[in-house]
């Protein structure tokens, strides 16, 4: 790689952000604290970007600075940016905001390397705040995907599930395991299935499996586990569990011993079970109980916990 100094003068979208007449919350709260963006302005080795030698690609550009330096740029909100073949670019100034799945691309591609500096550019309204952006750049940026363990709980419908996939949306070798068993006969499940199917990147494996365990132990690249209520249904049908729960017991055990020693990157998505009633039916209880267990002892076992409502994220201390 070639070391290249880059100068980002301004970092937002066209009009900036706040943007102008724009009531939105996000503009709203940076008017609020008197913060100001301004539009996506770069400096490579202190020339202009539009002064430098670039070529263009659909989505933006191919740029070489005066050193040599080879950059993949964006070349507005929304724009990806596509590399040449067999390139490894010094930098890519990409709009995450809108697309953080490119990045996750180009790595695929090997366009971006380790040693490739990531920058954002065009950040606007589309995200609710800066901080939220920094949040989501701690995951992003990094160059490549290392041991850690994330759990992410949430009630139904709660937003934990895109959270996960944002959270590995720049990573290059994602394999999604859907533990949710299909019903042919159940048009409205077989729906869920499929939005959550259509929603991930093309290049993401799929493994639809309950044995979770074994994905674990067995992963290299990263592992989005969603989710782990589905998995403790299809076990204790399996193991006739719900008229004997101890018959689920070396399952569970299997599943936190892989947890506890996988070296993969993996998030794993479960169901907030302990802010309801207790269930009125032994099948219910019997549930609650064995996967608030599992919670537990997968969070004592990861670097992350966070708990989501309503597409907010409120990350759990250890």
């Amino acid at each position: 790689m070639i070391a290249v100094n880059i100068t980002l003068l301004g970092t937002a979208g066209p009009a900036g952000w706040p943007e102008y007449g724009c009531a939105c919350a996000s503009c709203s709260r940076l008017r609020a604290a008197g913060a100001v963006y301004k539009p996506t302005a770069v400096l490579v080795d202190g020339i202009p970007l539009a002064e430098c030698s670039r070529w263009e690609v659909p989505g933006g550009w191919d740029v070489q600075s005066a050193s040599g330096a080879r950059l993949l740029v964006a070349s507005g909100p929304g724009e990806q940016p596509e590399p040449l073949p067999d390139t490894a670019y010094d930098a890519v100034l990409l709009d995450l905001v809108g697309h953080p799945e490119h990045l996750g691309l180009l790595r695929y591609l090997g366009a971006v390397a380790d040693g490739t500096a990531v920058h954002a550019v065009y950040s606007d309204h589309r995200i609710s705040s800066p901080a939220e952006l920094d949040r989501r750049l701690r995951w992003w940026t990094p160059p490549s995907p290392r041991r850690y363990r994330t759990l992410l709980l949430g009630g139904s419908r709660s937003g934990k599930s895109a959270e996960a996939e944002l959270r590995l949306a720049a990573d290059p070798h994602v394999t999604y395991v859907a533990t949710g068993v299909r019903h042919e006969d159940d048009a409205e499940w077989t729906a869920r299935i499929e939005a959550h199917r259509v929603r991930r990147p093309l290049w993401w494996d799929t493994a639809e499996t309950t044995d979770v365990a074994g994905r674990l132990r067995s992963a290299s690249g990263s592992l989005l586990i969603d989710g782990l209520g589905s998995w403790l249904t299809a076990v204790l049908d399996a193991c006739g569990g719900w008229d004997d729960p101890a018959a689920v017991r070396p399952m569970v055990d299997e599943l936190v011993g892989a947890w506890q020693t996988t070296g993969a990157h993996v998030v794993a998505v479960s169901d907030e079970v302990g802010l309801s009633v207790v269930p009125a039916s032994s099948g219910g209880r019997t549930f609650s109980d064995i996967l608030g267990e599992l919670n537990q002892r997968l969070a004592a076992e990861s670097e992350e916990v966070a708990l989501v409502v309503a597409g907010r994220v409120l990350e759990l201390p250890g």
